[in-house]
């Protein structure tokens, strides 16, 4: 080939790989959100030990679920420490036990279900998490508000069996103060834990994602009053779907414990593929009646789209983390 010719040709292949490169950036700059501005940064790189983020080649469609039958919800709201008021008292055990008015939450779910056309049961009996089968009669199973080691042995098998069979999972507010010495669990909130949180106040959620299904009705800025929980470790391989804007918390976001936040960039809702399986994880559902579909409060609804449409992704009848 002429010098010339050979130059040109070398000058476009520099032009190809550098275009390849800047979309190999943008895409992984999309499924590994900037660390923290600020708490902890230095904390290595965990591998929970399967394949997790945004690729559709880490779910498993092997047929155990057909969502044109319905969708059906496990709500699993089992506490071994802290128990948030709008549980109310703990339930008895077996499988869809008696609720007062005061177990708000579960009250809210069964009613949202109702709402937009889900079956929801509802327990916090590990013995009705004690094998794959149980687990596999549901096309999500969401942990609202649980705390500490909420799951024995046998129960811990069937989730992960659960999720490597292309289950959905959903973890709700304090489900991340949950299964702390438990690596696979931490790996399922997307490389997640709760460490503390400030004072519980208003606040504008920042919807950064609206292709996905979740958000998809969201507006861009919306107004909501949680705890803002500050996470350690910090979310990774996930898509993040809505942060807190810091700026817009009058108390401040400093945490009881002392974090400082997370800066620019603080998720507060945010999906991903794990082990076979479909995650959708928020860190909102503190107050009392933000499960109650007959709320008139703006924030509140657009929090509660946000918790059935995740349900609603992952049970597959919606396009999930896209």
């Amino acid at each position: 080939m002429p010098t010339r010719l050979r130059k040109i040709a070398l000058g476009a292949g520099s032009l190809v790989a550098t275009a390849a490169l800047s979309v190999a950036v943008t895409t992984a700059a999309t499924a590994h959100p900037r660390p923290p501005a600020r708490g902890a940064t230095e904390l290595g790189d965990p591998d929970y030990g399967v394949c997790r983020g945004t690729n559709p080649a880490c779910y498993h469609d092997w047929g155990n679920f057909n969502s044109s039958a319905g969708i059906k919800v496990l709500v699993y709201t089992h506490t071994a420490g802290p128990r948030h008021a709008n549980l109310g008292s703990a339930l008895g055990p077996g499988l869809d036990p008696p609720l007062t008015d005061a177990n708000a939450a579960q009250q809210g779910m069964i009613a949202l279900g109702k709402k937009y056309d889900f079956t929801v049961d509802w327990t916090e009996d590990p013995a009705q998490l004690a094998t794959p089968a149980q687990l596999f009669k549901y096309n999500a199973v969401v942990f609202l508000s649980t705390s500490r080691d909420a799951l024995d042995d046998a129960a811990q098998t069937s989730l992960r069996q659960y999720m490597r069979g292309g289950g959905g999972f959903v973890a709700i507010h304090n489900a991340f103060g949950t299964e702390y010495n438990w690596p696979w669990y931490e790996g399922l909130l997307g490389g997640a834990n709760f460490y503390d949180h400030g004072s519980y106040q208003a606040g504008t959620v920042e919807t950064v994602d609206r292709r996905d299904a979740a958000t998809g009705t969201l507006p861009r800025r919306w107004n909501f009053t949680d705890e803002w929980y500050n996470l350690v470790p910090f979310p990774s391989k996930v898509r993040v779907l809505a942060e807190v804007d810091e700026k817009t918390l009058a108390q401040g976001v400093t945490g009881n414990y002392h974090h400082p936040g997370h800066g620019d960039h603080h998720p507060v809702a945010w999906c991903q593929y794990y082990d076979g399986g479909r995650a959708f994880m928020t860190t909102l559902g503190h107050g009392q009646t933000d499960f109650d579909p007959a709320s008139t409060d703006t924030g509140v609804q657009y929090f509660q789209q946000l918790v059935v449409n995740g349900i609603k992704e992952v049970s597959g009848v919606e396009p999930f983390c896209r």
